[in-house]
């Protein structure tokens, strides 16, 4: 659903700041916000940022709902105008490796950096933003193989969220070894490996040859 944008110039201030945030923390971590480092960078005043966030939990969950519109916005809805079927999920997973090597966050792929963060932590409002977040881009995916096994494009006994589960640990993968070694061959190992899993659930290798 498409949401209405305040344009407003306080808005766009709030935006501006939150963009840096969100670039910051996928290399920092969203623990690392601070409001002086913000200041700095921004060129803002603190009393200026605590007028847009209370507290520091306010600014990480105001952080995290913009990272979530921007992957949406590289990752998501490209893939989503290729057609259905595997089709989509190869588009998905492609998605994601030109997203990580075009570099839309300085440190990787923000979720990634953020699991990494928090997976071990003490439940609260930020961490269950992440993992909400996390769910949905799963659901994205399973939904997408779902869709294929209706189709008739993957095989019956396929479960859309193990292969969900799967394309994912490649791309996760994928980012971690790309920026640990900067060496795009992990991004083709990703894109070998999407292509392998696919064409061994499909209905028929006629199929995953025309539609991946």
């Amino acid at each position: 659903m498409a949401q209405k944008r305040n344009t407003t110039p306080g808005a766009k201030t709030r935006e501006t700041v939150l963009d840096t945030a969100a670039d910051v923390a996928s290399v920092d971590g969203l623990d690392g916000l601070t409001i002086g480092h913000l200041a700095s960078l921004t060129g803002m005043s603190k009393s200026g940022l605590f007028a847009h966030f209370g507290s520091k939990q306010d600014l990480q969950l105001a952080t995290i709902e913009v990272a979530r519109r921007r992957y949406v916005r590289e990752v998501v809805t490209p893939a989503l105008g290729s057609g259905p079927g595997i089709r989509r999920l190869t588009a998905l997973c492609e998605s994601f490796l030109s997203y990580v090597e075009r570099g839309v966050f300085p440190g990787g792929c923000f979720f990634a950096a953020a699991m990494a963060e928090f997976d071990g932590k003490t439940p609260g409002p930020v961490r269950d933003a992440v993992t909400e977040c996390q769910r949905q881009w799963m659901g994205t995916l399973a939904q997408a193989a779902r869709d294929a096994q209706q189709s008739g494009e993957l095989r019956t006994d396929t479960d859309p969220a193990q292969l969900a589960f799967e394309l994912e640990g490649t791309l996760l993968a994928a980012n971690s070894y790309f920026h640990l070694f900067a060496d795009t061959r992990y991004l083709d190992r990703a894109r070998l490996a999407v292509r392998t899993r696919l064409s061994s659930g499909a209905s028929t290798p006629e199929r995953t040859a025309t539609r991946a």
